[in-house]
């Protein structure tokens, strides 16, 4: 058993310094933990990142909470959390906080530049999931319907009942490869305990949006961001569209400020999902309560799931048809992904030719330059300034 306060400096570094998204951050944990501190091997660490790719939500901060909770249980758990996440937090406050006060055409224009740039990243997206999550037909069909059915019947229910209708269609129709054996993870919670912690989320997904039916702001977006906690496979970018379609139309923040706060998320280290404590303080109570609402509503599925999923995992994982429900669902994110880019992400930042051709410069530097994904973020903020 590890001190808590070793996992929480470790992961202090990490979310100071991990750029390049949840591919990027899986690659430094597997260097900092198994290589440098040997916490595990590489078998139970490839475990550890089937577990996070199978459950909604951060998939790079849910494996720093299996490591911080398999070293130090649940303090360790909060404390890899914590240090990963509060960087990237404070960076999103700041810029929100920023954002609020600064007006003015070159406000205007900084922030168009990095509603422009959220384009190239968000197409960089969709095209990296699709060659990995839509390699054959039969998954390039799911995610063709979803992106169909988003496009003609747009919100949150229609994006639910195309995750649950891919899962559905996998479950019925995929043949999932072989899954080699692994050896079960230390998981420091019993069984008993991990089906409470199962029982809880699902009980805080059913009952929050009857108390926010008839509760204040703070209450509604609690139930707004941890159902897009709940609910999100594939990423921080799914995330887009769910947000916007719950928070744009009901006025908790405007559809530029929020495209700008996206796009500014891409230039910080840590994980995307921080990107709520931005919205949060913007939006509903705002402020320093409004960031803390959002943000910890956004990340609380993943502390029921990782430990309550965990004790399960090495059976759950070698089930076949549960491995073919989660090929439908991320052939659907895919789906869900696309349409998103269409709309609103392309509709609401590229208004003629100039537009265009900033997004297009920045989406061949994401994909062929050297400069790192923060970099070419500050540039097409800048960029804005001068162009808009």
């Amino acid at each position: 058993m590890g001190d808590w306060r070793d996992v929480f400096r470790a992961f202090l570094k990490l979310g100071l310094t991990s750029f390049g998204g949840p591919v990027a951050h899986i690659g430094y944990f597997r260097a900092e933990f198994v290589e440098r501190r040997r916490w595990l091997d590489d078998r139970a660490y490839a475990d550890l990142v089937a577990l996070a790719q199978f459950l909604p939500g951060p998939s790079s901060s849910q494996v720093g909470m299996g490591l911080g909770l398999m070293r130090a249980g649940f303090p360790g758990m909060f404390a890899a959390w914590l240090g990963f996440t509060l960087p990237s937090a404070f960076i999103l406050v700041a810029f929100a906080y920023g954002a609020s006060a600064f007006h003015g055409p070159l406000a205007a224009g900084i922030t168009h530049g990095l509603m422009v740039v959220a384009v190239a990243v968000v197409a960089q997206a969709v095209m990296q999931m699709a060659r990995m999550l839509t390699p054959d037909m039969p998954r390039i069909a799911i995610a063709a319907i979803a992106l169909a059915a988003v496009l003609l019947s747009p919100g949150p229910l229609t994006q639910i009942a195309v995750l649950v209708s891919g899962g559905a269609v996998g479950f019925a129709f995929l043949k999932p490869g072989r899954f080699d054996d692994h050896v079960p993870l230390p998981a420091r919670v019993g069984a008993r305990a991990g089906t409470c912690l199962i029982a809880a989320f699902f009980a805080l997904l059913f009952l929050l949006p009857l108390l926010a039916a008839h509760g204040g702001a703070g209450v509604q977006l609690f139930d707004i961001f941890y159902r897009a906690g709940a609910l999100v496979f594939g990423g921080g970018h799914v995330v887009l569209p769910i947000l916007e379609a719950e928070l744009v139309p009901k006025g908790f923040i405007a559809r530029d400020a929020f495209l700008a706060g996206y796009g500014a998320a891409q230039a910080v280290p840590g994980p995307l999902f921080t990107f709520s404590a931005y919205v949060g303080w913007l939006a509903g109570p705002g402020g320093v309560a409004g960031a803390a609402i959002c943000l910890g509503a956004m990340f609380g599925p993943s502390f029921l799931l990782v430990p309550g999923v965990m004790p399960f995992w090495a059976r759950l994982s070698h089930i076949a048809s549960a491995r073919a429900a989660l090929m439908g669902v991320n052939a659907a994110v895919v789906g869900i992904l696309a349409a998103a880019l269409y709309t609103p992400v392309f509709t609401s930042a590229i208004h003629g030719m100039t537009d265009l051709a900033l997004a297009l410069a920045a989406f061949a530097a994401l994909v062929w330059s050297p400069l790192p994904v923060w970099g070419i973020v500050v540039l097409c903020g800048a960029a804005g300034a001068f162009l808009f």
